[in-house]
C-alpha cells in the first residue's frame, strides 16, 4: 500500500513537472519575443506582448516604447538577457530576468506575467535594486 502511495504522488509530481515546462517555455518566448521586437524598433509587435492593463495604461505602442526607451534602457538594446527563476508570489507569476546592458553592467529584472486569452502577456516589471553582495 505504502509503494503504491509513494508511486502515484511520484506520477504527480512528474505530470506536474510536465506540465509547467511548457508554461515556462511560453514566458521566456514572451519576454524575448519583446525584446527582440524592441531590438528591431517594432513597437507594435513589442506593446503585443504587454497585458491588457499596460496597454490602456500607455494607450499606443509609441508611448509605450519611448516609456521603454527612458526607462528601461537595458531591455531596449540589451547585450545579453538570461533568465533565472520563475516563481510564485502571492498567487502572481513572476520571471526573474537578468540583461547585460550595451556598457557591461547587469541588472536584475522582475517580469510579473499573466495568462490571459491570447496568451501569456507581460503585466508588470521591476527593475531590483544591485545586490550589495561582493568580493
Amino acid at each position: 500500500m505504502r509503494q503504491s502511495v509513494l508511486a502515484v504522488v511520484m506520477a504527480m509530481g512528474f505530470a506536474g513537472a510536465a506540465w509547467s515546462e511548457p508554461r515556462e517555455a511560453d514566458i521566456a518566448a514572451v519576454i524575448r519575443g519583446q525584446m527582440a521586437a524592441f531590438q528591431a524598433d517594432d513597437l507594435g509587435r513589442a506593446f503585443g506582448y504587454a497585458s491588457p492593463n499596460i496597454k490602456s495604461l500607455f494607450g499606443s505602442a509609441e508611448n509605450f516604447g519611448a516609456m521603454v526607451q527612458q526607462g528601461y534602457p537595458m531591455v531596449w538594446r540589451p547585450a545579453a538577457v538570461r533568465l533565472l527563476g520563475l516563481r510564485d508570489v502571492a498567487g502572481g507569476l513572476w520571471q526573474r530576468v537578468m540583461v547585460t546592458d550595451q556598457a557591461g553592467a547587469s541588472h536584475m529584472l522582475d517580469y510579473q506575467m499573466i495568462e490571459t486569452p491570447d496568451g501569456w502577456q507581460i503585466n508588470a516589471v521591476q527593475l531590483l535594486p544591485p545586490s550589495d553582495v561582493g568580493a
